[in-house]
């Protein structure tokens, strides 16, 4: 299907279904219900066949072009039915489970993430490490039954709903550093795993510590061969940076427009409103780029850490001018609307810390884009 048709398809059919796939909650919600109300809306739209556009076939898509499913999450950001940094974890986990899972692994489970029978995350970060990935301790040691895995990770978003994980740990030697590292499948029920919620000052436990204590993860679950764990997470990544982004961008275009409608007259200068347009139109025009190489076939890397960047900008510049113009809301509002508006503004600080801190994404440009001096 030609982006042209499926954008005007799907927005009749989520204008006719408006009611069923609206949230049951006010406001922002709890996180409890953004994951009841992300799981409905993958529900209904799989079922419908919107979802499996964009996906190969060989996992239960319909094939066509990848953006069809960046339009997906756009307009379904756009409508205010999903809470993007949950959505984003389908475009995260399921590129990289396509590249790196056995071709019968990824039939099975990738149909389940999409459709929203399942949850997985991301076990990457570890305390002490920072963004120093080589450097993980987390350890997978071979055994008759499988790799038994024990050790922490830390920052592991909504692991308390995963079923599954994306896991990094250390087969070789500690010196051995990103040589030593293998990619796991991990199913989060299994015995030994232990998750922790770690609460957050925007009142969400989006966030969590997961222990492995002798976790057996059968040897069929590896993702890639042993030692090809660095490969599995460069692959994995620039798709933090990618299409989740621009749905990311589609919120913060929906906010700065609500914000201009519910502002009292001269509580914004053209000058600030000005300046938060700039910062979102630099990153949509870079973000709708990206999603088109992508589409094209191309192979994403480093340059994704300037969508990052920008990205990052873009949501403070917004959640600022919110700030501004809404301050009595924000500040000491009681009702549902202004409980949103203040906690979008709270999150809004650690978009220059999650997914990668603005200072690493400044390294990463410096480093490997401009040539300024090696890695450390």
């Amino acid at each position: 299907m030609e982006l042209d048709a499926f954008r005007a398809s799907l927005d009749d059919w989520l204008d006719a279904h408006a009611g069923a796939l609206a949230p049951e909650h006010a406001g922002v919600g709890t996180l409890d219900e953004q994951v009841a109300q992300l799981a409905k809306v993958k529900r209904l739209t799989y079922d419908a066949g919107w979802m499996r556009w964009g996906w190969p076939e060989r996992v239960g898509g319909l094939g066509g072009s990848t953006l069809l499913r960046a339009y997906l999450g756009e307009a379904l950001a756009s409508r205010d039915l999903i809470e993007t940094g949950i959505y984003s974890l389908t475009e995260v986990l399921g590129p990289t489970m396509i590249d790196y899972a056995r071709p019968e692994l990824a039939a099975e489970m990738v149909p389940r993430l999409l459709r929203g029978d399942e949850m997985w995350c991301q076990g990457f970060s570890e305390p002490g490490t920072g963004s120093n990935l080589a450097s993980l301790s987390c350890r997978a040691t071979r055994t008759d039954e499988g790799w038994r895995v024990t050790g922490q990770k830390v920052w592991t978003s909504f692991a308390q709903y995963a079923d599954r994980c994306v896991l990094l740990t250390r087969t070789g030697p500690p010196e051995s550093a990103h040589r030593g590292i293998t990619a796991m499948f991990v199913d989060m029920a299994n015995p030994g795993i232990t998750v922790r919620p770690l609460g957050t000052m925007h009142g969400g436990a989006e966030f969590c510590e997961v222990f492995f204590d002798e976790v057996v993860v059968p040897f069929d679950r590896a993702l890639g061969e042993e030692g090809q764990g660095w490969s599995v997470a460069m692959d994995l990544l620039p798709f933090e940076r990618s299409t989740s982004l621009w749905h990311r961008g589609a919120l913060l275009n929906r906010r700065l427009e609500q914000l201009l409608a519910a502002a009292p007259a001269g509580a914004l200068t053209p000058s600030e409103v000005g300046h938060a347009f700039l910062q979102l139109f630099a990153l949509r025009a870079r973000s709708r780029a990206t999603q088109y190489r992508m589409a094209a076939g191309e192979r994403l890397g480093p340059e994704t850490s300037v969508d990052k960047i920008l990205l990052a900008t873009a949501e403070q510049a917004v959640f600022d001018l919110v700030a501004a113009g809404l301050a009595p809301e924000v500040v000491l509002g009681d009702d549902a609307a202004s409980d949103a508006w203040r906690t979008e503004f709270l999150y809004s600080r650690a978009a220059t810390i999650y997914g990668g801190s603005a200072e690493i994404q400044r390294n990463i440009v410096a480093r490997r884009l401009l040539d300024l001096g090696a890695d450390a």
